[in-house]
């Protein structure tokens, strides 16, 4: 049997570590960003933290009286009277999660600046635009995880909780667990966060993100200056909202990511229709993601231009 020589094997040494080299510096980018920004993990907790305690009060109170009124009212407001905990919770969390990716964004070009620090960062073998996608990757994919995770555990202790507060009483559950489902509910707090705070807010966080990267003073209004002029400017000129509509359109998340079945309840109802084909077949998103393209690239040549404040 013939063995390998010590060149060959240094041969696939240097194979793998050229495979590994773009990967690691946006590897390390990232994890340079969990540590640095602890509220990226923090608020969400916090915001899980304070649903969980306080509707755990809420539930132990009134979850006897309800579940033995739910005979006499219909089926609608039985799934209102059960879900409040859940869907609050769940808002609650998410409402966190977006808050800190907006201050995150607007912070995390314009803060290296700001301290200096990027003199240092530059001189690491990382390129601006794998610094610029690192900083993307925070309010595009980890923040939804991370509360689509905290969501979950938090929904799932206030399952068990009520499980336990209606078999204190003497009372079935069932009509919880049927509610709230085993699968249902976290594939449509899945679906939501993917379709509309990952894919349809993505352009943004790629203008907040190039705003960070530009701006000398108060990133906060550079950001919300512009698309608010433009807004004025096109109702004093032509009178006209189209701009406001877009605007508005695509914050609310948008027809494609929202079925007409959710116009009047929570966004993540658990008896909406999923819709991924007709979401993902829609003009919006992808002229949406390919103007967050244009936004980040722009951000990473900006970066790259530009010194300490």
């Amino acid at each position: 049997m013939m063995t390998p020589s010590n060149g060959e094997h240094a041969l696939d040494l240097q194979a793998g570590n050229a495979a590994l080299r773009p990967v690691r510096p946006f590897y390390w980018s990232v994890r340079r960003e969990l540590w640095e920004y602890r509220s990226i993990y923090i608020a969400p907790l916090a915001a899980g933290a304070l649903g969980v305690a306080g509707f755990m009060i809420n539930i132990a109170a009134r979850l006897p009286a309800v579940l033995r009124g739910l005979p006499m009212i219909d089926a609608m407001h039985q799934r209102d009277e059960l879900m409040l905990p859940y869907e609050t919770t769940a808002g609650l969390i998410m409402a966190a999660a977006m808050i800190v990716g907006i201050f995150y964004s607007l912070d995390a070009l314009y803060g290296e600046r700001r301290d200096r620090s990027i003199l240092f960062w530059k001189s690491m073998p990382v390129s601006d635009l794998t610094t610029v996608l690192a900083k993307a990757t925070v309010p595009l994919a980890i923040l939804p995880l991370l509360a689509f995770a905290i969501t979950l555990a938090a929904q799932i202790t206030l399952l068990f909780f009520s499980t336990t507060i209606a078999t204190a009483h003497h009372l079935s559950a069932a009509p919880i667990w049927a509610q709230v489902g085993a699968f249902q509910l976290p594939l449509t707090l899945l679906y939501h966060l993917l379709t509309v705070h990952v894919l349809w807010h993505a352009p943004f966080y790629g203008w907040m993100l190039l705003v960070s990267a530009w701006a000398r003073r108060v990133p906060v209004l550079w950001a919300a200056l512009p698309p608010l002029g433009i807004v004025a400017v096109e109702r004093i000129l032509f009178n006209t909202a189209h701009f406001g509509v877009l605007l508005h359109h695509r914050f609310a998340g948008g027809p494609e990511a929202m079925t007409p079945t959710m116009s009047n309840s929570f966004p993540i109802d658990p008896m909406m229709q999923l819709t991924p084909l007709r979401f993902l077949a829609s003009p919006g998103l992808w002229i949406g993601l390919a103007v967050t393209a244009g936004l980040l690239y722009t951000a990473s040549r900006v970066r790259r231009h530009r010194g300490p404040i």
